[in-house]
């Protein structure tokens, strides 16, 4: 039996449907399915238990309008197979290395340098915050700043363990450190970071920033290996205001325009629990153009055996009570809100996203809307982890 179970690896998934568990239940007032957010797994996957389990509903986000007007586009099984590994914590990656080798954690101590530069991490804190040509021309120190349980391009960099995501969360001057390197990052992008929740806005820096942003698409990888390592060291709840801040400014805003593919295919993915990536996905189909195209859900619902008319969200009017029934007041079947109206309605029940805050040159009003998006409260460490 030992054998057995030795020899046992996970099958990966195929299909962008086997990889997406974002629409497999869709409610808003619901808890949110057991997915691990901890960045830590147990020695059975949750991929294992969510596959085991035959969830019929977990189907991929699908085109909602008429396919003679939908264009010929598709979501990309790379990106979703590799989310998928990520938020179910990579399923047999390797053993883990020895304490005294947790090369990430080391070097987030001040002990050891980032490796082949020779430079420590409070000299990047001290020096480069604000040094941008630094920071977009060396392609060595991010896989160091954001570690994960995968190689990146500096083979000198190593990833990250099980035991070493537990030590470096025990850790608080290394945990204090990380907040100062995320923060660094966003100033780099013009972003400023608000508070211990993660709450973000525009920087003072952001019209030159976010151009250049919009311009640079190799630093879109960079975030989202950012995203992913906030969820490796316990800030999960750091991601949905910052993916949020990218939604708005690509769609409502125009000022990313070039991040919008990115921020839809990957960094909403990166979120672990499918109701936050529900908001982040209904936030941006309202506000996606042209509303055809939209590829990321959700997706058609049935009704006696046909989808729902063209551009519906899936939400039905409220049925008829056994009263009404009898009294034969309602003779038709029940109306099907269109999109537009099944928003409104689930913002003024108080389940939905409000939509996009309208915003001056200098960016009032975002910090109030993202906050309405921050995760979950942190722990009280976390008052001496932020660097503010």
């Amino acid at each position: 039996m030992g054998n057995l179970l030795g020899s046992w690896r996970f099958k990966e998934p195929s299909t962008i449907e086997e990889c997406d568990s974002t629409w497999g239940s869709d409610s808003e007032g619901e808890e949110p399915p057991a997915e691990d957010d901890s960045g830590i797994s147990d020695s059975i996957s949750p991929a294992e238990s969510e596959r085991a389990s035959g969830q019929a509903g977990d189907t991929s986000p699908q085109l909602t309008d008429s396919p003679e007007a939908a264009p010929k586009m598709k979501r990309s099984f790379y990106a979703a197979r590799d989310l998928y590994k990520y938020r179910h914590s990579y399923p047999n990656f390797r053993k883990s290395r020895q304490p005294n080798e947790y090369r990430n954690l080391r070097f987030y101590m001040n002990k050891i340098p980032l490796v082949p530069d020779g430079i420590y991490i409070e000299e990047i804190l001290t020096k480069w915050r604000g040094d941008y040509d630094k920071l977009e021309h060396n392609h060595t120190y991010i896989q160091w700043l954001f570690p994960l349980r995968e190689q990146g391009l500096n083979f000198y960099a190593h990833e990250l363990t099980q035991d070493e995501i537990k030590e470096f969360q025990s850790t608080r001057e290394a945990k204090r450190r990380f907040v100062a390197a995320y923060s660094m990052m966003l100033d780099f992008y013009g972003v400023k970071l608000l508070d211990k929740n993660g709450n973000v806005t525009r920087g003072p820096n952001w019209r030159e920033r976010f151009q250049h942003l919009n311009e640079s698409h190799h630093n879109y990888l960079r975030i989202t290996r950012i995203l992913k390592s906030l969820g490796e060291l316990g800030y999960e709840a750091f991601k949905a205001p910052l993916v949020r801040l990218f939604l708005e400014e690509s769609l409502c805003n125009g000022t990313l325009l070039n991040m919008q593919h990115s921020a839809l295919e990957y960094y909403v993915y990166t979120i672990r629990l499918p109701a936050a990536r529900r908001r982040l996905l209904r936030f941006a189909r309202q506000h996606y153009r042209p509303p055809h195209a939209f590829l990321w859900g959700p997706p058609p619902k049935k009704r006696g055996g046909s989808s729902v008319g063209a551009g519906s969200s899936g939400i039905r009017a409220p049925a008829p009570t056994p009263e009404q029934q009898r009294r034969g007041e309602e003779s038709t079947p029940p109306a099907i809100l269109s999109s537009h109206d099944a928003i409104m309605c689930q913002e003024v029940a108080g389940g939905g996203i409000n939509g996009c805050t309208e915003l001056g040159s200098s960016g009032a009003g975002v910090p109030r809307a993202l906050m309405l998006v921050g995760g979950r409260g942190q722990r009280s460490d976390y008052d001496e982890a932020f660097p503010f």
